[in-house]
């Protein structure tokens, strides 16, 4: 999932378990299958680092660094990965004139397609969980894990669509490579399920011409000048002359 405009998300992970971008940053430090490391330990080798107690000091007025604070530092890091310059940002404002299929491609999203009812508007998302039509019965609860309702079953958040065509795979199990196989799905593929999202009501049967369409919108979510932007690359990367420089960002997970 992309990390791009995190700020006006409330829930976090494909089931909403993490309420807040502190409560989700805690989790891939401190789970076994991701870094596994705990908090307390994490606070230990960061103070031992020469560069790391003067920054938590000019953050949080002590340089005594506490695995809450690293959570804050992290959950506020995000919270300035904004992206809102792409050429719908721009066609949005009126400053863009989309091509012949782009424009082709923005009628289908918000018309034919119905994709607006989730992903439309700016955010490209709503704070929603769907089930969109993968699997007759899912293997994986989804949002049914946390609410323990039984119409949640396989049922995810409904994430941004910003820069989708740079953050493959797709869908909660990244079951989807490309982009080309996700529209096919929408298109072709789907599988009716007593949980199906009421938004969804059969496939779209796109034409090859639709399909192209769509998929130029898609990549008019793509925000160069975000992924490019050094505030939000790789400080510790070396140069070719060994010296620390800017990476380039993708802003995905």
């Amino acid at each position: 999932m992309s990390l791009a405009n995190l700020l006006w998300v409330r829930n976090f992970f494909w089931d909403g378990r993490a309420r807040g971008l502190e409560q989700q940053a805690q989790t891939p430090l401190t789970n076994p299958h991701e870094m596994g490391q705990g908090l307390d330990v994490s606070a230990v080798r960061l103070q031992g680092m020469s560069m790391y107690p003067p920054l938590f000091r000019a953050a949080f007025g002590n340089d005594t660094i506490k695995g809450e604070m690293i959570l804050m530092a992290l959950a506020q890091f995000e919270r300035t990965l904004i992206s809102a310059n792409s050429r719908y940002d721009r066609w949005l404002q009126g400053v863009y004139q989309p091509t012949a299929s782009e424009a082709a491609g923005i009628e289908l999203f918000y018309g034919k397609g119905g994709c607006g009812h989730c992903h439309g508007g700016p955010k490209t998302y709503s704070e929603l969980y769907h089930n969109n039509g993968l699997d007759s019965v899912s293997k994986d609860p989804g949002r049914e894990k946390i609410t323990g309702e039984t119409y949640d079953r396989g049922r995810f958040r409904v994430v941004t669509l910003r820069n989708i065509a740079l953050t493959a795979p797709y869908m909660h199990d990244g079951r989807f490579t490309t982009l080309e196989e996700v529209v096919d799905h929408y298109s072709d593929h789907i599988v009716s399920s007593v949980t199906m999202s009421p938004f969804i009501r059969g496939n779209l049967n796109l034409t090859a011409v639709e399909k192209k369409d769509l998929l130029s919108f898609l990549r008019m979510l793509t925000d160069s000048s975000f992924i490019t932007d050094p505030r939000f690359s790789d400080p510790f990367k070396m140069d070719r002359r060994g010296v620390a420089g800017r990476d380039v960002a993708r802003g995905a997970e």
